[in-house]
């Protein structure tokens, strides 16, 4: 019994929520504060109230990381979003963020930074002017599945001043358009979509890797279309599509 009163103690809060989706990856959601000693692969991080907290040495990676007030990273914090009111990098801190909302960004001289992409838009829109850039990198740096050619036209770095401006007078070029909606696709994947959803989004995902404009402008709506409850970003995706191909 001695012997047992030296363990740690895990104290769940009330109203916290705990769960694993089908990839196996957590999910926590608590009204306070939340502080991450374990490395691990989360799905959702969230504190609804309160701060999170990646101690030193402790290595996270999430799909999304959420705090009312601060998302505080002394280890390693690779993340596709993290929105907090702060977020600060302590001493020897390193953090991989794509999109960073916050109003408030604090990091220490020794800590590191990679990503920080304002909105999904700029991101998407980057992505799609290096598509080609991304295609020539050595096949060792990338997953097979990640492999797959981006779609064309490749952007032009050499494009003169009026023509860029042109470009962003009318909005992406359709290689712009298809690389988000990749990404946006990919993401509905990894989320929760369910088996007959997934499975026409499958098909649609193969077919804009592809890079097909007839083939994706003639199967897309009915893909989309067989996807029951979609969520905003896949709606998105589709008026993206219906203005591409209209």
């Amino acid at each position: 019994m001695e012997e047992s009163k030296n363990f740690p103690t895990m104290i769940i809060p009330r109203d916290t929520e705990i769960s694993v989706n089908e990839h196996g990856q957590l999910s926590i959601r608590t009204p306070g504060n939340l502080v991450i000693q374990n490395s691990g692969v989360y799905s959702v991080i969230k504190s609804e109230s309160g701060s999170v907290r990646v101690d030193p040495q402790v290595q996270v990676e999430a799909i999304s990381v959420e705090a009312a007030d601060s998302c505080l990273v002394a280890g390693e914090l690779t993340a596709w979003r993290v929105h907090a009111g702060k977020i600060i990098l302590e001493k020897g801190a390193q953090a991989n963020i794509m999109l960073q909302q916050s109003e408030k960004l604090e990091l220490d001289r020794n800590a590191r930074l990679v990503g920080n992409f304002a909105s999904e838009k700029e991101l998407y829109l980057m992505l799609g002017r290096f598509s080609r850039q991304l295609r020539d990198l050595p096949e060792g740096l990338l997953a097979d599945d990640q492999r797959q050619p981006l779609p064309r036209p490749e952007p032009a770095l050499g494009d003169t001043t009026a023509a860029a401006d042109s470009r962003r007078s009318t909005g992406p070029e359709p290689g712009e358009t298809l690389a988000l909606v990749k990404v946006i696709v990919e993401r509905e994947l990894a989320g929760k979509a369910d088996a007959g959803g997934r499975k026409h989004l499958e098909e649609l995902l193969g077919l804009v890797r592809s890079g097909d404009a007839d083939a994706i402008g003639k199967r897309y709506g009915a893909l989309m279309s067989a996807v029951v409850e979609p969520s905003s970003d896949l709606e998105k995706a589709k008026a993206m599509l219906d203005r591409l191909y209209a």
